[in-house]
């Protein structure tokens, strides 16, 4: 593909450089920043349609800031969800009055999303859900029970888009729905945070006790298609931006590498250099991708490709580190068992890589079945 750089995009690239570094170090608190962000028009810049309050940018341009963002310094995103996966799946199945009313909220940084996807029983299997959704009696709404897990920011946020079964006894992809429920609903949703390896809680367990949701996008039973259509948005651009950051992850472990004298080693040098050859792969990967390749195997290799390559740079980061990468930066407390350097964490939390996003067996299973037409892989009795 050619992906050629226009005096546009330059300018562009120009303006989303400045901005950030005039803004990046008010950055201090997440949800502010999030408004931050939103009243210059930077959310939802890949958004088929404009008007909600954010700006639209060309596909060169998207990945323009995403590097830019990346490069800066700014934190991690509180609303990538509902501005990357909620609202393109809102513009292509939701009505006028649902576009309406959840899309300027989300450009504008006020409202924060999670996904209700997984859940104890039904993690990469998606369609074994259990989650049930059952109409009122005046049919307005919904009453939801069941327990989602590995939701990320479900302690942040406003609001969750849910797979539920509205089909008693269906089984499978059929008989489920998609719903936006609201998370300020005391007593009928309960959010624990799970503790990881490295101390901190980025995801979350659910609890829903007859929440009330509302809204329904694509109508009832069409939930397994519209889910489908919303993982397709999970990966694109925020690739390109993802592989800036792991590109400073590679050159603190090179450096430390030289610093330690791990360099001289042979082995270690291979390694070094397999990683930044693998990492400029992707990179060339993900362009094809967002090409139009049309490849249906494409989000699966891409997912394969980095889970791998991330877990192997967390195993470089304390191997280069030798016996100094089994002490922590300060002496253990009670009150911060887990305090841990920036190596040490690459290292733990890189083990989730594999499994988070869809596990390394399904992508492998979606590959086999949808690309190579390989036959079906048997499940379980229902």
């Amino acid at each position: 593909m050619d992906f050629g750089c226009t005096q546009e995009d330059q300018d562009f690239r120009n303006e989303a450089r400045d901005w950030l570094a005039a803004h990046v170090e008010d950055a201090t608190d997440r949800r502010a920043w999030e408004r931050t962000l939103g009243a210059a028009g930077w959310i939802g810049l890949g958004w088929s349609e404009a008007g909600y309050g954010n700006r639209t940018a060309t596909l060169t341009q998207q990945v323009a800031w995403a590097e830019e963002y990346a490069r800066s310094g700014a934190p991690p995103r509180s609303g990538h969800i509902g501005e990357n996966l909620l609202a393109p799946t809102l513009i292509a199945h939701g009505t006028d009055e649902q576009k309406a009313r959840f899309l300027p909220p989300i450009a504008a940084g006020e409202e924060l999303w999670c996904q209700g996807y997984s859940e104890p029983g039904a993690g990469s299997d998606l369609a074994d859900v259990r989650t049930a959704a059952v109409r009122e009696p005046d049919g307005r709404a919904y009453r939801v029970t069941g327990q989602k897990v590995w939701t990320s920011l479900a302690h942040e946020a406003d609001w969750c888009f849910v797979l539920a079964r509205t089909e008693p006894g269906s089984v499978r992809h059929h008989g489920l729905t998609f719903l936006l429920v609201p998370m300020d609903q005391p007593g009928r949703i309960a959010v624990r945070p799970i503790r990881q390896m490295t101390g901190t809680s980025d995801f979350n367990e659910v609890f829903f006790d007859g929440a009330r949701a509302e809204h329904v996008v694509g109508g009832e039973g069409d939930g397994w298609r519209v889910a489908m259509s919303l993982l397709g948005f999970e990966r694109g651009v925020s690739t390109l931006a993802q592989q800036i950051g792991f590109a400073r992850e590679l050159e603190t472990v090179v450096r430390t590498a030289v610093e330690t004298g791990a360099v001289h080693d042979p082995v270690v040098r291979e390694r070094l250099v397999r990683q930044w050859a693998e990492l400029r792969t992707m990179r060339w990967n993900a362009l094809r991708t967002l090409g139009g390749s049309g490849d249906p195997g494409a989000p699966s290799v891409a997912k394969l490709l980095w889970a791998g390559w991330h877990q192997r740079l967390g195993e470089l980061a304390v191997l280069v580190r030798g016996a100094a990468a089994s002490a922590g930066p300060a002496d253990w407390s009670a009150s911060s068992p887990y305090e841990l350097d920036e190596a040490q964490h690459l290292f733990l939390f890189s083990r989730a890589d594999t499994i988070y996003g869809g596990s390394d067996q399904i992508q492998r299973t979606i590959i086999a079945e949808r690309v190579l037409g390989l036959p079906r892989e048997p499940k379980g009795a229902v």
